[in-house]
This record gives structure tokens, sequence and C-alpha cells, in this order.
């Protein structure tokens, strides 16, 4: 096969596994990624995952801050005029004056069985929705978000001791698996195309500070959803005497009690590893990790060390 130019656009580290098998398969061109981004505390400018490795590999780097309104990108696109450019989880919409450059077109590598979940946090909303299942599409790019014609999908199958991040990692390579299969079908032209019923699309915006907040109302099934698509970033919390409280791990039980009574968000029993909270509909979740403002996460017996009765206390609280 004649040697392809390429241009990858990634940011995270879901893009890493990716650009790889491409730099080692076929050779990338070029790399365009996001703008380094100040991290943490001390707010450290740190390179894109994607950026590190292309560096490595002595492969140019573009950072547009915008791509649809920059030049000096679309410019050395067009010089280059790549066979195919490749996206996976870039973070900006890319403009038509790039989608029709190459000869093969654009694709993404997306995290989600399309027409669902289309937008930034499908991995999180598959969790959040309760999906049992989720996976990748690899489509051709259009002008809207997500809605391309599907040349290649695989699924995955999510398990309940999943969270963000393993579902993620599993993505990541479910989906440089499947490009690597599906890449040499569309060079030789050997693929059918699937337009998306866009009746069916469902979207997983990204996730906001008001979506990392516990509704006790909710069941406790829905909050060990919550808790699973937020680990280990953002985090789940609610508030414990006004501090917040970070909630990492838990799972749902039967006490097999009514409990009508007491006010959801209430610990209606603690024993030495595990709180239980009382949730909407009258469930249950046991929670085994988790994290006081100011300190690491640490588990539930490190935070009942103090031999604190907690029976009783109730948390949520601010603004409620």
């Amino acid at each position: 096969m004649d040697k392809k130019k390429i241009v990858f656009m990634g940011t995270p580290k879901f893009a890493v596994p990716v650009l790889e098998m491409l730099i080692e398969k076929y050779g990338v061109d070029l790399v365009i990624t996001q703008p380094d981004k100040k991290v943490g505390r001390k707010k450290v400018l740190t390179a894109p995952p994607v950026k590190i490795i292309a560096e490595e590999k002595g492969i140019k780097v573009l950072q547009p801050e915008k791509i649809s309104n920059d030049e000096n990108v679309l410019s050395e696109l067009k010089e280059l005029n790549p066979d195919i450019i490749i996206t996976a989880a870039y973070g900006q919409l890319v403009p038509e004056t790039i989608l029709e450059i190459p000869k093969y077109k654009c694709i993404n590598v997306h995290g989600s069985l399309l027409p669902k979940l289309r937008g930034g946090a499908p991995i999180q909303y598959s969790i959040l929705e309760d999906h049992g299942k989720t996976g990748i599409t690899i489509m051709y790019m259009v002008k809207k978000l997500d809605a391309g014609d599907m040349i290649s999908k695989v699924e995955v199958d999510i398990l309940d001791s999943d969270n963000y991040e393993s579902l993620h990692d599993k993505l990541s390579i479910a989906g440089r698996d499947l490009l690597k299969e599906t890449l040499p079908n569309i060079f030789t032209g050997n693929i059918a195309p699937e337009k998306q019923d866009d009746s069916l699309a469902t979207f997983a915006r990204n996730i906001l500070r008001e979506d990392e907040k516990i509704d006790w109302n909710k069941s406790a099934r829905q909050i060990f959803n919550q808790i699973r698509a937020l680990d280990p970033t953002p985090g789940a919390f609610t508030y414990l005497d006004e501090n917040v409280l970070k909630i990492w791990n838990s799972e749902v039980v039967d006490l097999e009690e009514n409990f009508s009574s007491k006010k959801v968000g209430t610990i209606i029993k603690q024993d030495k590893k595990h709180i239980y909270l009382l949730c909407g509909e009258n469930t249950v979740l046991k929670v085994k990790e988790l994290q006081i403002s100011g300190k690491k996460r640490m588990p539930v017996v490190n935070f009942l060390s103090n031999k604190k009765d907690y029976v009783g206390t109730i948390l949520g609280g601010i603004n409620e």
C-alpha cells in the first residue's frame, strides 16, 4: 500500500493508543491537539498526553486555541494535503473548510454506539444512564456534532465493577483495535457506510458541577452509577456538616427494612468498615470509600477510626 499522509487530531489519554498505533503502522505527518492547560492547585502548565507522545516521536504539533478560525492551521493542512484526517477526543468542532481537504475524508473514533450518546462525555453518560453495554463507532465527520455516516462499530460490556477510568481504558483500546481493522478497508474502498437515524440520537453533554452533586432523592442504583461515572474525576459529592464530602466507592444493598419515616441522605447504619445511607424509593447505599474536604481518599474504616457514631446524621444539607 502506498504511504499515506495522515493527520491526527486528539488530546487526552483516550486518544494515545490510537495515535501510537497510527505511528507504528502508517506514520503520522502532523498532530493537532488542544493548547497546554494549567492543571491542579498549583496551576502547572501541562501538555496534553497526545502532544507528549507526538513530540517524543519527532512529529510536528499544532495547538490552535480555536481551530474553526485559525488560518495558519488551514493553510498548513492545505499545503500538506493529507490523505486522511483521523480524530479521537480532540475536543473542538472541526470546520468544513478542513473536513473537505483529505482524499479519504475525516473520520472520528467516538466512544459510544452512535447515534446514542453524541457529544463530549459519552463514557460518563453510558454509566450514568445504566447502559449494559457501550462501544466505539468510527464514522465520517460532518459539520453537525457526531452525526456522520458510520463505518464500523464494536461493542464493549459495562460491568457493575466498572468506573469511568476502567471503562475509558477498555474503550480506548477497543478504539485503537477497531481503527486498525477499519483503516485498510477505508483505503481500499471496501466499506458500506451507514447513515445515522437522527430520531434515535441521544446526547452526552460535558459534565457540569451540578452533575457532581448527589441528590439523595434518587434511588441507590442511580447514585451508585453517578459515583462510578465520576470516578476518578471529578467525583460525586455531598455535604457533611457543611463540608464537601466525596463518595468514591459504594454498593447497593437491601436491608429489608422500611425507613420511610427517615429523611433521605440519613446514615441509617454503620459497621466497622461501612456507612449505610438512605436513598430515594427506600433504597440503601453502602459506602466503602470517601474523601473529606482537604484530605485524600480513604476507606470508610479510616473515616470511622474516630469512634464517632454517625447514625442519624443527614448528608446534603447545604441549599436543600
